[in-house]
């Protein structure tokens, strides 16, 4: 299988047309994309160790969440994590390419696979984008969702199982009312925006990655805040991109990295 065909499965599931007009979702570095896939290692961040981890499992293709090349490059070097990884994989010919927003926003992308995780149903976009062509049937894109749980929890309870589900051991939350929580929406990332639709859509509570100080204001009788890092938040992402590119490719070795890219470390 040539690299070109993984990444036009990854396209077909989540069309880059669906990124946000800020981001740099796509191939970064190419081999050739008519070059035959020998591996693809699966990861949220691209570091200098997810790349020397690919060459030891001898992938020559890196699938990340976060493209490792967002911001403007003027110039390669060994100053900077960026500009070493980017020597490393060129040196070993290894391929990076990133599914961003627009994996956020595709059907059955990041924010339905945090919703999986935490049981919820009937699953509604806060933002929908649009609709497109994924083997032949029609489905929608758009920023976060809101979903229904099993039974009505207490605020106590829903922040206990939402640390269980996302391996926390601190979560942050405003001062909201106490009452039963029934709705919840959420967004993987950083999905403050997304608060004042989470308000007009009824939820009772909101869990994104990250908040930020401000946004936790003025919201205590609106709905329950609960900001639990940014990259805990997409850690499921990775099942997602293994679904599809061993579904894509059933005899290509696919492997998620063994490295704990989060820059953020508790104490």
């Amino acid at each position: 299988m040539k690299v070109k065909e993984i990444l036009g499965a990854l396209e077909e599931f989540a069309p880059l047309a669906l990124q946000d007009g800020y981001d740099n979702a796509g191939l970064q570095i190419g081999l050739a994309e008519d070059a035959e896939a020998t591996g693809a290692l699966l990861c949220l961040d691209v570091t200098e160790d997810v790349v020397d981890e690919a060459v030891q499992f001898g992938c020559n293709l890196i699938v990340s969440h976060h493209p490792l090349l967002f911001h403007p490059v003027k110039s390669i070097t060994a100053g900077d994590y960026v500009g070493r990884t980017i020597l490393k994989a060129i040196r070993n010919n290894v391929a990076v390419y990133a599914a961003h927003t627009n994996l956020d926003s595709a059907f059955e992308g990041v924010n339905f696979k945090m919703a999986e995780k935490m049981g919820l149903k009937n699953l509604q976009c806060l933002s929908p984008k649009c609709e497109y062509q994924r083997k032949g049937e029609t489905v929608s894109a758009g920023e976060g969702l809101i979903g229904t749980l099993p039974q009505p929890l207490t605020q106590k309870e829903l922040m206990e199982q939402v640390k269980e589900v996302f391996n926390l051991r601190s979560l942050r939350v405003n001062n909201a009312e106490p009452r039963k929580v029934t709705k919840v929406a959420l967004c993987g990332g950083s999905g403050a925006f997304l608060i004042p639709k989470a308000i007009e859509m009824g939820a009772d509570a909101f869990v994104t990655g990250e908040i930020g100080y401000h946004n936790f204001f003025g919201h205590e009788k609106d709905l329950l805040l609960m900001e639990i890092g940014h990259y805990e938040s997409e850690q499921y992402t990775l099942e997602i991109l293994h679904d599809v590119v061993s579904k894509a490719v059933p005899s290509l070795s696919v492997y998620c990295t063994e490295k704990n890219t989060n820059p953020i470390n508790y104490l």
